[in-house]
């Protein structure tokens, strides 16, 4: 069931994005409005926002996943209350962050 969702992400949110270029052609096809898509993540795959950013165009990047990290979904909100699903797998996994890893140390 998991390989139809991603599949189903992919034809109607990936493909427009990479051949339009930009979130604003895929909103035309597969976006909702953000309370509508946190619903219906929650409702039908359990899933809950763990991570969340804010691009350098106003929009909000959210990671949601299960508690066991079992399924996951990437959604992109826009300012005006749109928001699409541009990602979803299994097996989420959070990682600390080692700052270490930055750079080379001089």
């Amino acid at each position: 069931m998991q390989i139809k969702r991603i599949a189903t992400y992919l034809g109607l949110v990936l493909v427009p994005v990479l051949t339009l270029g930009s979130l604003e052609a895929a909103a035309q096809s597969a976006c909702s409005p953000r309370n509508d898509v946190l619903g219906h993540l929650a409702k039908k795959y359990g899933e809950a926002p763990v991570a969340i950013g804010v691009t350098n165009k106003g929009g909000l990047v959210e990671v949601l996943t299960t508690g066991d990290g079992n399924t996951w979904t990437i959604i992109v909100s826009m300012p005006n209350g749109t928001s699409c699903m541009v990602a979803a797998g299994e097996a989420w996994r959070t990682k600390d962050y080692d700052d270490t890893k930055l750079a080379p140390s001089t």
